[in-house]
């Protein structure tokens, strides 16, 4: 090794240093096999090979040159044909997450979309582009295979074109020698021939070829291959013989199946880029990290836009004008749909000074439909701007491309080629250039590459076409193609209901499909038949359908088929149909439910019931930590809001009347792909073991990323222990913390737990178990019960005490209490003796008008102001109890009213129970029927000292309150 450094230094002093004359390939040099130091070549570090002006140095800077010349500049919209721009000027950073598998999704793209929004609006930690394959914190093994999923029109392409122009450019990745690009399109078309992996290489970049360069082990290489879902050649990871020899000369299929199995050339590093669909195409040990871009999130969006226009005045109020819509909020985080949007909005504000701009998704690709007819009329046809938009050539193009689209769609096929064109009347010159619509895909390149294939910029556009389609095809031949048998309906042309059958056999046929492939295609054929849509298609569509009795029975169809038990992904998508038909009644009327605080769970429909959970999952606020008990604290309202608590962050669930079936609900959530949960609370459930074994199957899933678990107090044992101890051994990797305080776990289960904590594989760094013993297996909150003392000093005047002062009564006459400082001097209200910490439960009769309170100590005694009041103040929280107008909380000067909570009228007295966990800031009211609790509020806070119980009165002799007893 020291003749060697020597050796080195002597070169490189001589200025005669050059790694290919040591060693090239796997051939040695004579030189190092007389100096005995055969292989230790690989002690210098690979730099050396790439000095200034060596073969491999000069390749490269060819390499980065053509990379540099290939992915500075992008075309969008219109390939070839439209205004190059800079990458790098325009270019806006994704939102890229690790985690996830390489499983199969088959759920459409929009429902991923809807999903993946949800997160990117989440404080999650995302992966700048830059860091693929740089090692996380805690993760020791290198990562080799990065493979990331995204939906179509997500910026997977343009990522890696970023990623190997950053390299080019010399801003990134600078340890790495050499990055070579590939497409699996690119690669198709070389299914049939066969090549050797040096060969490849040097076939996509003759530069290595020129450098000689056969051996890339002594490079740090990155091979890149972008869109695995295009991918057509036999991947059989099963079946194919080994091959490690980069000389050796085999099919594309089983070169790339070696290289990303790792046999073939090992040392180098591969980024897969698919759509998730195509996940599952890899075996997972093939694969050391996923990722998945969510697209854009809000920051990113405006950051976007503002690049995008120069006029920053135009980019603001786009901004604004898509915030205030949902659906085209939810589309923008796609890249691809925000340079539509731009195109579109950019458009119609140079046109009109004012106006309305489109809402909704139909009108959005109505527009920008017409934008490329009139930049075809005015940039290819020489036509001017007040020319009508379409002529009878481009009419019949655009006929001919959402036939394409429609068939296409139907057979699931998303890339085509050049024989489905002309099976369609396609001029392929036209379409791929003039259409803006419709992009060309293919290389020239030495005359090897033959086939074109062909795809819509973005599968968004493709559905719309093919709705377009089925809409001209009904209003011009009455042929209804979303019929199993497709026939002309010229008997029912002529009455109302024919239109109303093709809608509701669109509806119908869009819920059969198992995987929702044509949600997206039912928004644009119900919003197309929109009379103000097809009046933007005025020149395109020769003739209008479809009538507003029409569109109001559809409606009235679709809030049928919404009341039906169906999944959360189908009502969801039906909600958006209504937006595409201008309807919101529905969930109008839930929203005015919620403002008014009036919401009644129990009385709701299940189309209601849809139309809360469709609420709720746009509304950022309430994903981020949801609480059941907001709405009803029941196991009904768990299981129809599941899709809620699936989407959310946090979910408080404590003391909800929970059972085995909840258990079994919620345990496939925490195993599904897509959910967001991360905390979840259930402590103050009865589950008992046989519901932690439920839980336990999800949570040993390897999709489950909880990393808070409480279930405090839910009469868990040592089988419990022993079936959560089993999940966490599966699945060690995300859990945090756990709390089982307040159950009975046994010597036995605590020392199956405790374990976990010493595991270095185990995450697991907090375990909550005291305190534990027999005495918490009591069910429901009673086990928590305290007993009271009524502090005889605090006692106003005109409050009697009675029965050993266990009952307090509101009386006109004062009573002769001595004066004390702690004596509430004007309000009538008392406090009782000791301080509450830790958890406690007490339950009273009233009667007529009381005031049911918690207080620090320190609430003013004396005067009538607001701050000796209880719940007028921010020392003290109260339940206001009515006979004649039910319940009401206040704290801190401010009173809501609870919905649907008056006292039966057939007893003069009512019973309430009050329960505080003081370490978790919760304080929660109910009301007692049949010896049951029922949930009116709960106050989530900080509790910054021990907490008072406290009673009172107002104005209504005779009003009383009586300390129950729990024993």
């Amino acid at each position: 090794m020291f003749i060697l450094m020597l050796l080195v230094f002597y070169c490189t002093f001589e200025g005669k240093f050059d790694l290919s004359t040591l060693y090239f390939g796997h051939r040695e040099q004579p030189l190092l096999k007389n100096c005995g130091i055969t292989g230790c070549i690989q002690f210098i570090n690979s730099d050396c090979c790439l000095h200034s002006g060596s073969p491999a140095a000069v390749c490269r800077h060819k390499v980065q040159s053509g990379l540099k010349k290939k992915f500075q500049c992008v075309f969008e919209g219109i390939s070839k044909a439209g205004n190059p721009t800079l990458l790098n000027e325009i270019y806006t950073e994704l939102y890229i997450t690790e985690g996830g598998t390489g499983e199969l999704n088959e759920e459409h793209e929009v429902r991923q979309i809807e999903a993946a929004s949800r997160k990117a609006d989440r404080a999650e930690t995302s992966i700048r582009q830059e860091e693929l394959f740089q090692l996380p914190a805690g993760r020791q093994e290198p990562i080799r295979t990065v493979m990331t999923k995204g939906v179509a029109g997500i910026g997977k392409t343009v990522l890696t074109q970023k990623f190997s122009l950053d390299w080019a450019e010399d801003k990134a990745n600078q340890n790495i020698h050499f990055i070579f690009p590939f497409t699996f399109r690119e690669l198709n078309v070389l299914k049939e021939k066969k090549f050797s992996l040096v060969e490849l290489v040097h076939h996509f970049f003759p530069e290595t070829k020129e450098a000689q360069i056969c051996s890339f082990e002594d490079f740090q290489i990155i091979f890149i291959f972008d869109g695995l879902d295009k991918c057509q050649l036999p991947l059989d990871f099963h079946k194919t013989q080994i091959l490690n020899d980069p000389r050796k000369s085999t099919s594309v299929g089983d070169l790339l199946t070696n290289l990303i199995r790792g046999k073939l050339l090992p040392s180098a590093r591969l980024w897969i880029t698919t759509r998730p669909a195509a996940a599952d195409h890899i075996p997972a040990d093939c694969v050391d990290m996923v990722t998945e871009i969510i697209g854009f999130n809000d920051p990113q969006k405006e950051d976007y836009f503002t690049k995008r226009l120069r006029n920053k005045q135009q980019a603001r109020r786009i901004i604004s004008h898509i915030k205030r819509s949902r659906s085209l909020h939810i589309m923008c985080h796609i890249p691809v749909f925000c340079w539509i949007t731009a195109t579109v909005l950019e458009d119609l504000l140079k046109s009109r000074e004012g106006g309305e701009l489109p809402k909704s998704l139909t009108e959005m690709y109505i527009h920008f439909l017409v934008v490329q007819a009139k930049i075809k009329k005015i940039k290819y046809d020489g036509g001017a701007e007040t020319d009508p938009h379409w002529s009878p050539e481009s009419r019949e193009m655009m006929e001919s491309l959402g036939k394409l689209a429609f068939e296409q769609l139907e057979k699931g096929n998303l890339i085509f080629y050049e024989s489905d064109l002309t099976e369609c009347g396609i001029d392929i010159k036209e379409a791929s250039v003039d259409s803006g619509v419709f992009t060309q895909i293919f290389i020239e390149e030495k005359g090897l590459y033959q086939d074109k294939v062909f795809c819509f910029i973005h599968l968004s556009v493709q559905e719309f076409l093919a709705a377009l389609h089925v809409h001209l095809t009904f209003i011009n031949s009455g042929v209804n193609l979303m019929e199993e048998e497709q026939k002309k309906s010229w008997f029912f042309t002529f009455f109302q209901n024919s239109s109303v059958q093709f809608y509701q056999s669109a509806v119908n046929k869009a819920l059969r499909s198992p995987n929702g492939h044509l949600d997206l295609f039912l928004r644009f054929l119900l919003g197309l038949s929109l009379q103000t849509n097809q009046s933007l298609l005025q020149d395109l569509l020769t003739q209008t359908g479809s009538s507003s009795q029409t569109n109001m029975e559809t409606v009235q169809y679709i809030k049928e088929k919404i009341s039906e038990d169906l999944s959360v992904e189908k009502s969801i998508n039906l909600f958006h149909c209504l937006n595409e038909l201008n309807d919101g009644s529905l969930v109008e009327e839930i929203q005015q439910f919620l403002r008014s605080g009036r919401l009644s769970t129990d009385k709701l429909s299940p189309a209601q019931w849809s139309a809360l959970v469709f609420i709720l999952l746009s509304s950022e606020e309430d994903l981020e930590v949801f609480d059941l008990k907001k709405y009803s604290a029941s196991e009904e309202a768990l299981l129809r809001l599941l899709p809620v608590i699936k989407a959310s962050n946090k979910a408080l669930l404590s003391g909800c009347n929970l059972s085995e079936r909840s258990c079994a609900a919620l345990s496939s959530v925490l195993s599904s792909q897509s959910s967001s949960l991360r905390d979840l609370d259930l402590s103050n459930n009865n589950l008992q073991d046989a519901g932690v074994k439920l839980l336990s199957a999800g949570l040993e899933s390897p999709h489950c990323k909880l990393e808070n678990l409480s279930l405090s107090g839910c009469l868990i044992t040592e089988e419990g222990c022993t079936s959560l101890a089993s999940a966490l051994k599966s699945n060690p990797s995300h859990l945090r913390e756990l709390d089982l305080s307040y159950n009975h776990p046994g010597e036995a289960g605590m020392k199956l737990l405790s374990a976990a904590l010493e595991d270095p594989h185990w995450r697991l760094n907090t375990l909550r178990a005291e305190p534990a013993g027999v005495q918490w297996l009591t069910p429901g909150l009673r086990k928590y019960s305290c007993h009271l003392t009524i502090d005889t000093n605090t006692v106003n005047r005109n409050l009697k005490l009675s029965d050993n002062n266990r009952k307090v009564t509101f009386e006109k006459e004062l009573q002769s209490y001595p004066d004390h400082p702690d004596r509430f001097d004007h309000w009538y209200q008392l406090l009782c003796r000791d301080g509450l910490t830790g958890r406690c439960y007490w339950e009273v009769e009233w009667t007529d008008h009381a005031y049911i309170s918690v207080s620090y100590r320190g609430i003013r005694r004396k005067g009538n102001g607001n701050d000796c009041l209880f719940g007028w103040n921010n020392q003290s929280w109260t339940l206001i109890c009515t006979h004649d107008r039910g319940y009401s909380v206040c704290h801190d000067n401010r009173e809501t009213y609870i919905s649907s909570s008056s006292p039966s009228t057939s007893s003069s007295s009512y019973r309430v129970a009050v329960y505080v966990d003081c370490s978790a800031g919760t304080l929660s009211f109910f009301k007692v029927s049949s010896n049951s609790p029922i949930h009116l509020y709960t106050f989530s806070t900080t509790f910054a000292e021990p907490l008072y119980p406290g009673f009172g009165f107002r104005g209504c002799p005779g009003s009383s309150v009586v300390l129950c007893d729990q024993s």
